[in-house]
């Protein structure tokens, strides 16, 4: 037998009503046209009958009763003949149609325009300001740059087109970047690959247009059709600098092609091997390089060579006290990094220095701030073989093992640690038998594991760098090997993750340490800079944080094109880089000395000084030592164990 269910009120009225509503729009006109008449009727009798001057007659109450309805219906209510009256209340009822249809598409349209406002689908009308095209983690240290770099202006903006929420992107960046100062951001939704969607960030107008490699499999690939889709919403070439970044060495080519002859384009993979090399084999690097980028400290800037003209490079290098002389830049263009010292300086060429701001790279002789007694003779060294520690593997992985090979002594053993297949080990061994100086050797292990890390024994390495751990295939696809056609489809990988198995790997050698009572010289790389905060080292340690040094370099080069040849320079194996050198091949230790001094005994050698990093200071921050581009006059004592921080060819 069915039981009988017993609905309340509230649902069965609920359930009319919902059923009314579905009648169409005629049926609800209907029912809310009685409705409105089931409450003015019997409201409007009231009125009248409770009114003491209304009319004594039924006939004139009546007539009270529809001028009180028709005016609350805005109807007219007019009396009369029944002609007259059928024809007020139809030019009522059309007054009334035209003037709602009227507020209907008015309220219509501005909430059409709000929304579109809203979805970020609005033209930026902007001259001069910086755009970027595309969505990673990087937009966040790059907006903090471009910032940092227009606080002395009194107007900029930065426009930022990318296919995700405009109010979200917004809260985002806004989250991440507390103070914008005088720097407006404005956000556009749309797809960086569709030439009529660009248009809405005006890059015609921009004086900088900065493409953003995405967080996705197929970044390169999305990279190269913005470029393209960038050029054919503007054919005609601009004032704007193009920089953009890939990740795969391979695509780097063919990102080149579409960004054309005006565009940069940074490989994110190359340039991170060869400074995880670098930092590797000179430890405190990587804080020089993080002081040289970013805008809060001393950065590179040009200046005219002025009454510098017909004097030699060698000569300009003490010619500012508070500038470091490290290069020059051609009329053509080309940039030439620690040249000769008795190269002569153009009329029209423009010394490349160190500079805390360009209004600081004024000329002042340093010359007589000279101790010529203190420089002394580099002691003779003998290379020695190294015995270092690679732990982990990714894309990156194959390039650092190449820069080593350029840079170590001969028998120097490189022994590599990570998560493969036979076949990941195999195709591995077989690179090793390309190098001619270092000998590599593969153990297939989990890095986070700590009895295998006991096992390695780690505090008998000369130096450890610790990589982030990706889709095993994928390494062993970016192998160096015979040509092959550019693939555009890069590895998965998850920066969070990676991270993650980085920090307790670091977690681990930080017991192993301790136990050892040894510091261990340990360079390590990570995505993504909120990381680095949480990695278990010592103050002053070596990060590279691809994502934030790559987001820097782009910066850069936005504000100032000519450092897209300085850097390319700097990175490059051949030419000159930095380097931190023993203060005690320079000059004599344990007493003052001015900094002049080192700049001209580094000259003596073909070498440019920019700065020293102290050995006692090296667990201290914010600068962990490292004192760049300092005063020429200001002395120093220097220890045995310091560093001067040179750019020298290697």
């Amino acid at each position: 037998m069915a039981q009988r269910h017993t609905t309340s009120l509230r649902l069965r009225l609920r359930y009319r009503f919902d059923n009314l509503v579905a009648g169409g729009t005629t049926a609800l006109i209907g029912w809310f046209a009685l409705a409105c008449l089931a409450v003015v009727v019997p409201a409007s009798t009231v009125l009248v009958w409770a009114d003491r001057a209304a009319p004594a007659t039924l006939s004139g109450r009546l007539t009270a009763v529809w001028v009180s309805v028709g005016q609350t219906l805005k109807i007219g209510g007019a009396v009369g003949s029944p002609l007259y009256v059928l024809a007020s209340v139809a030019l009522a009822l059309v007054a009334l149609l035209f003037v709602s249809t009227l507020v209907s598409l008015i309220t219509t349209g501005i909430n059409r325009r709000i929304m579109l406002l809203r979805r970020g689908h609005s033209t930026v009308l902007e001259s001069g300001h910086t755009v970027l095209l595309g969505w990673s983690d990087q937009i966040f240290p790059v907006v903090g740059e471009l910032v940092a770099a227009n606080a002395n202006r009194r107007r900029s903006a930065i426009a930022v087109l990318a296919a995700k929420d405009k109010v979200e992107m917004e809260d985002e960046i806004l989250t991440s970047v507390i103070d914008t100062g005088t720097t407006r951001i404005i956000c556009r939704n749309g797809r960086t690959t569709d030439p009529a969607e660009l248009a809405r960030v005006s890059p015609r107008t921009a004086k900088a247009v900065l493409v953003l490699p995405p967080d996705a499999d197929t970044g390169d690939a999305h990279v190269v059709k913005t470029l393209l889709a960038l050029d054919a919403a503007d054919p005609e070439p601009g004032g704007a600098v193009v920089v953009a970044a890939v990740r795969d060495t391979r695509n780097q080519v063919t990102a080149r092609l579409a960004a054309g002859p005006g565009g940069h384009v940074l490989c994110v993979d190359d340039i991170i091997a060869r400074l995880l090399v670098q930092t590797a084999r000179q430890p405190g690097l990587s804080l020089v390089y993080q002081e040289l980028l970013d805008f809060a400290g001393d950065e590179f800037y040009t200046a005219a060579a002025g009454d510098l003209a017909g004097s030699t490079f060698g000569e300009a290098l003490l010619a500012f006290t508070t500038s470091s002389v490290v290069g020059l830049l051609h009329t053509g263009g080309g940039v030439a990094l620690n040249p000769d010292p008795t190269t002569t300086i153009g009329p029209d060429d423009r010394i490349v220095l160190i500079s805390q701001d360009d209004d600081t790279a004024l000329p002042a002789d340093a010359s007589p701030y000279v101790e010529r007694d203190a420089i002394v003779t580099a002691r003779p060294r003998t290379p020695e073989a190294e015995r270092l520690l690679l732990l982990g593997w990714n894309r990156r992985a194959p390039l650092m093992v190449e820069q080593l090979d350029r840079f170590v002594s001969p028998g120097t053993t490189l022994d590599v640690v990570s998560l493969g297949d036979e076949l990941t080990m195999c195709t591995t061994s077989a690179i090793a038998g390309a190098y001619s100086r270092l000998e590599v050797a593969f153990r297939s292990g989990d890095i986070t594991d700590p009895q295998l890390l006991a096992k390695l024994d780690v505090p008998s390495y000369d130096s450890v760098i610790v990589i982030g751990e990706t889709d095993v295939e994928a390494a062993s696809r970016t192998a160096p090997g015979p040509a092959r056609a550019v693939d555009l489809t890069l590895a998965p990988e998850t920066g969070t993750e990676t991270d993650d198995r980085t920090l307790v790997t670091l977690l681990h050698l930080r017991a192993i340490g301790e136990a050892a009572q040894r510091e261990l010289s340990l360079t390590t790389e990570m995505s993504d800079d909120g990381n680095r905060l949480l990695a278990p080292a010592r103050e002053g340690a070596d990060f590279i944080v691809s994502g934030r040094l790559i987001s820097l370099l782009m910066t850069q080069i936005s504000e100032s094109p000519y450092l897209a040849d300085v850097f390319e320079e700097l990175f490059q194996a051949e030419g000159s880089e930095l380097h931190l050198k023993p203060v005690a091949d320079y000059v004599r230790t344990g007493d003052e000395v001015a900094f002049a001094t080192l700049v001209e005994s580094a000259r003596r050698r073909g070498e440019c000084a920019v700065g020293y990093r102290l050995r006692a200071q090296a667990a201290t921050g914010p600068g962990y030592g490292v004192h760049l581009n300092p005063d020429k006059r200001c002395p120093v004592r220097f220890g045995e164990h310091d560093w001067l921080i040179v750019l020298a060819e290697s």
